[in-house]
């Protein structure tokens, strides 16, 4: 079983591909809709300006394999700007076009809290998610972000509280959102990605 890991050009995917060796599974960055194809999960990750990543993403036909995985049934996780890009706008910057993969839109942190969200929070769990399996009640995960997911579609997984409740987790059939970085998260984000891997 092989968790393809999809190269943009944008992120930190060493440290996820090690991640997940480190709790047993096969992982391989590619970036090619082949490899896409032939991968039986996909992980998008990324760090950086959404508009770069979008378009990017489009130009190399990586957006065409993403729909064509998640049709064929793949389990899919977005991770951080992976995670943005599931949605249907970000408004970082401008108004861009997401994948449209779930309901919901990527906007601005409030200006009374520090931007960006860097470090340690404790989630909400608001759904029995099988990614969240035997990671406990008010598990802490690590962030780095100054956008986030509002959504009024029942897929929020879990929120954190910056000065605000906001949504940094959602799923829906096949598809898993993180805002935070579980490859960062320690035990935590590591029970995760074994969850995801396991599924």
């Amino acid at each position: 079983m092989m968790i393809g890991i999809i190269d943009y050009g944008m992120g930190n995917l060493r440290s996820v591909q090690k991640a997940f060796e480190f709790v047993g599974y096969d992982a391989k960055i590619i970036n090619t809709p082949a490899e896409i194809e032939r991968a039986e999960k996909v992980v998008l990750p990324g760090v950086g300006a959404f508009a770069d990543a979008i378009r990017t993403i489009r130009e190399k036909n990586i957006d065409k394999a993403i729909y064509k995985a998640i049709d064929d049934g793949k389990y899919f996780l977005g991770i951080c700007l992976g995670m943005q890009m599931i949605f249907d706008k970000s408004y970082e910057n401008g108004e861009y076009e997401g994948l449209g993969l779930i309901e919901g839109k990527v906007v601005r942190l409030p200006d009374n809290v520090k931007i960006p969200h860097i470090g340690w929070n404790d989630l909400n769990i608001k759904k029995d998610s099988p990614i969240f399996k035997g990671i406990g009640k008010k598990p802490y995960v690590y962030f780095v972000h100054s956008y986030y997911l509002e959504t009024d579609a029942p897929v929020v997984s879990a929120t954190v509280d910056y000065g605000k409740e906001i949504q940094v987790a959602a799923e829906k059939d096949n598809i898993f959102a993180l805002q935070f970085h579980p490859e960062k998260s320690g035990d935590i984000g590591l029970q995760i990605l074994k969850n995801f891997g396991g599924l």
